[in-house]
């Protein structure tokens, strides 16, 4: 009888556990182009998942001084860039950081972001807490972030 018993509490135990992970936060796609020699900032992009409704509250890398949520938007033939306090992230929708929209600036780069090479950085949410996710650098001219 305690056989079965710990066979079944084993069972609920692995069963909650799977449960649990995908019903958490999930980053996928985070990918940044590679930059020139002597650029100092690069942007990095990453697509977000959660179950439940959350808010993107900062990020940092060790791959710069200083990693800030930014928006872009063109203004007529002018490109507008600006910081965010935040990003909303709706309960089961994916949020797509990508160019021409939601990034992560990049500021301050420790060194040029080279095609091949990957960098983690490190997401904070307001109910999912700290992230971390490992950055894959495509080409300069990539757009997508699907290379990978």
């Amino acid at each position: 009888m305690s056989i079965r018993f710990l066979a079944f509490a084993a069972a609920l135990t692995a069963a909650s556990a799977a449960s649990a992970q995908s019903s958490q936060l999930e980053l996928s796609k985070a990918w940044a182009r590679a930059t020139p020699g002597k650029a100092e900032n690069g942007a990095a992009y990453v697509t977000i998942l959660s179950p439940t409704s959350d808010r993107l509250l900062s990020a940092s890398s060790p791959a710069a001084k200083k990693a800030e949520l930014h928006t872009m938007e063109m203004a007529g033939m002018v490109m507008k860039m600006r910081p965010l306090p935040g990003l909303d992230i709706p309960a089961g929708q994916p949020v797509a950081l990508k160019p021409g929209g939601e990034h992560i600036m990049l500021i301050g780069l420790q060194q040029p972001l080279r095609e091949g090479q990957s960098f983690t950085l490190t997401l904070n949410f307001e109910k999912a807490g700290a992230r971390t996710v490992s950055v894959a650098v495509e080409k300069a001219g990539a757009m997508s972030g699907m290379q990978h």
